[in-house]
């Protein structure tokens, strides 16, 4: 039985530049400023990527592979819960495109292929409104969201 499939995609304006956007979802030091994670990887097709919480443990809260990268308009991953890695059902999509727009830039970050009703998709409902008001406050202002309480920022 194939079990139901949901997707969600936001979009965001960002007066920043495609360079910086890229750069801020892929660096680590830089996704720890708004997101209170580091994205880890060398962002190269078919490498692994994990999703690591800025904390004491450095908690590993989400896995994947790097599909594609076109720095600085396009990134697409896998997306799992790192306790969820050996169900390959489990396994989402992230798609980020960048692209000019006037002043800035148009960020879509598209969320497909999520089991409909899960947790996961549940989560990431909540969590990527939030991360992504981050990354802008933080592109356009140099201070991102404290997110180090948010059990919703993914």
């Amino acid at each position: 039985m194939t079990r139901e499939k949901t997707s969600f995609v936001y979009v965001t304006y960002i007066a920043s530049t495609p360079e910086k956007v890229f750069d801020a979802i892929t660096n680590p030091k830089i996704a720890r400023q708004y997101w209170g994670h580091e994205n880890v990887s060398d962002w190269t097709p078919g490498s692994k990527w994990s999703h690591i919480r800025d904390n004491d443990a450095r908690t590993v809260q989400i896995v994947g592979e790097v599909v594609e990268t076109t720095p600085p308009n396009r990134l697409v991953i896998t997306w799992a819960g790192a306790s969820e890695a050996d169900n390959p059902d489990s396994y989402s999509r992230v798609i980020f495109e960048i692209d000019p727009h006037e002043n800035g830039v148009r960020l879509s970050v598209s969320h497909i292929e999520l089991e409909a009703g899960s947790g996961m998709a549940e989560g990431v409902s909540e969590g990527w409104p939030l991360v992504l008001s981050s990354l802008k406050t933080y592109l356009e202002t140099g201070n991102g969201f404290d997110m180090s309480g948010c059990s919703k920022a993914a």
